[in-house]
């Protein structure tokens, strides 16, 4: 028998985690603006593009109506209220620092998204390979976005440190645990907890993968 209660945790921790996920990434899109000398407009948009692009992406391909961001539009308001704040309080001489955190909310958004973008499109009857594919889409489109967006190559294809594919084996995670019949959000946290501490641990190791040999 399925606990009445556990549709409505799950609503929570998605929302939750939907929230945090849309910080994270705004987080590092207004870090890659200031790094390369946007305006207050530019440092905006880029941390829209950032916050929104992937989960986007993913309600179009899956066919939801409407976008997460209109049917949630406090979370527009929070990614105004963060450039907005960050136009009071950081400046240009930060943007070393920006820099250096940069990676840190990215890998926290890459986690976050890679586990909820594959659960929206397992609940939507996706398949499994369609389901990876969205997570992957969801926590990796607005990073690349934010990297065109500010004039450079995105580092998910260029950086050599595991990051789309920490994407992929976190949305793999998350649709073996399902198919495991654990609970749905708690799940969602050990996906989002197991690849977010994994990007971490790769990035403090600075592990890479080997460049394509000509």
């Amino acid at each position: 028998m399925i606990d009445p209660v556990t549709p409505s945790i799950l609503m929570s921790v998605q929302s939750g985690i939907e929230v945090f996920a849309v910080i994270a990434f705004a987080l590092s899109g207004l870090a890659a603006g200031l790094r390369v000398g946007m305006d207050f407009v530019g440092i905006c948009f880029v941390a829209g593009v950032s916050a929104f692009g992937g989960g986007t992406l993913r309600d179009v391909l899956l066919d939801r109506r409407p976008f997460f961001w209109v049917e949630q539009d406090h979370l527009l308001w929070l990614v105004i209220i963060l450039c907005l704040l960050a136009s009071i309080f950081v400046r240009r001489s930060h943007a070393e620092l920006t820099e250096k955190w940069i990676q840190i909310p990215d890998a926290i958004g890459l986690g976050l998204f890679a586990a909820l973008g594959t659960q929206i499109a397992l609940i939507e009857g996706a398949s499994i390979i369609v389901a990876v594919l969205m997570g992957v889409i969801s926590s990796t489109l607005g990073g690349v976005l934010r990297d065109i967006l500010c004039n450079v190559v995105p580092k998910a294809f260029s950086d050599h440190q595991p990051y789309i594919a920490l994407a992929v084996l976190g949305s793999i995670l998350l649709v073996g645990l399902d198919r495991l019949d654990v609970t749905p959000w708690i799940s969602l946290v050990m996906a989002v907890v197991i690849t977010t501490v994994t990007r971490l641990i790769v990035l403090a190791l600075n592990v890479s993968i080997p460049a394509w040999r000509a």
